[in-house]
């Protein structure tokens, strides 16, 4: 690594590293969480779709919900004002999660499919692996943390 990327590399390892933000970025974690389990119970059990596709729909509105509470509270000092910012940074949260979608729904079909656990269980495991993809990359990408504030 030259000098110049290895400091680039240093200052977002070192914006990544805020134990507040960390920790409400978590508690919103939480909630969406919640949301998304609450969802997918209701859809599997009082509907015909199946885990996968119950998942799918659930994972889109707790991402609306983490959004609005991670704009409003854990990155309100981070990303340009603005109707047009905060589109463009709904947008970029929801290709961001993707990634985290894709992580915990691999995780989700290979223990649901594969070994036979339980869906609610497996959905939690997913999503736990998928919060590191998301913490990384909404904090980077989406509300750009390594740039100074509003």
């Amino acid at each position: 690594m030259t000098d110049s990327l290895a400091a680039v590399v240093r200052s977002r390892l070192a914006a990544l590293r805020s134990s507040e933000r960390f920790a409400q970025f978590a508690s919103v974690g939480f909630v969406g969480a919640t949301v998304d389990n609450a969802v997918l119970v209701l859809l599997v059990e009082l509907t015909v779709l199946g885990p996968v596709l119950a998942k799918v729909i659930a994972w889109e509105l707790a991402i609306a919900v983490i959004f609005v509470v991670n704009e409003r509270w854990t990155f309100d000092s981070h990303g340009k004002s603005g109707s047009r910012a905060l589109g463009r940074r709904f947008l970029r949260s929801n290709l961001v999660r993707l990634a985290g979608l894709l992580v915990s729904l691999s995780v989700l079909a290979v223990l649901v499919y594969g070994f036979g656990v339980w869906y609610l269980a497996a959905n939690v495991i997913g999503i736990g692996i998928g919060f590191f993809v998301n913490y990384t990359f909404e904090s980077l990408y989406t509300w750009k943390v390594h740039r100074s504030g509003r």
